[in-house]
């Protein structure tokens, strides 16, 4: 009488959760993805025509991560350029009046390119091997061309801006003043 009144008071999701329910078997039609195979305690799957094993992940040669490598290092090289449309759109939005926002901007476009500028060698080094040296140095220099892509932005921003020295009026203190070639002299 005891037994019957405990298994009467215990829920059914204890008792669920004591026995999982049995595994569902899942339809022939669609395969398992590579890597994911449909038990994980066994090393065979079960197909329905035929019994495959599972191979285990080949370890790639140098040659496959010289070239991994080097996508992943063309797309460090390719990052500066892809942020730029942004800045750009930043840096025209924020007008060419000298303003907080505007002048953090301009010294945000300043600051980035010239760090990773200085910081060339040390963006690429995880990547580079002996066998990849030469194709490493063009994705440098790409990177470094990107770069200054960027700078230029900044400086198209100070010229807007009317902060860089681009007119005669801007280097008045060193021109020479004119020697008069006749003087008048006023009659009394």
């Amino acid at each position: 009488m005891s037994e019957l009144t405990i298994q009467e008071v215990v829920p059914r999701w204890v008792s669920d959760l004591a026995s999982p329910p049995a595994h569902k078997s899942k339809s022939g039609a669609i395969p398992d993805p590579p890597g994911f195979p449909s038990q994980s305690s066994g090393s065979k799957k079960r197909d329905t025509s035929k019994e495959t094993k599972i191979q285990p992940r080949k370890q790639a040669t140098p040659e496959e991560m010289d070239t991994l490598k080097l996508k992943k290092a063309w797309e460090v090289a390719l990052a500066p350029i892809k942020s730029l449309p942004m800045t750009a759109i930043m840096m025209y939005m924020t007008g060419n009046s000298l303003q907080i926002f505007s002048i953090m901007m301009v010294f945000m476009a300043f600051k980035n390119p010239i760090a990773g500028l200085l910081a060339t060698n040390q963006a690429f080094e995880r990547f580079e091997t002996d066998t990849n040296k030469a194709k490493m140095l063009q994705v440098k220099l790409a990177y470094v061309a990107m770069q200054l892509v960027a700078l230029a932005v900044g400086i198209w921003k100070v010229n807007s801006m009317g902060l860089l020295p681009t007119t005669r009026s801007d280097w008045l203190a060193w021109e020479a003043g004119r020697e008069p070639m006749e003087s008048a002299v006023v009659a009394v």
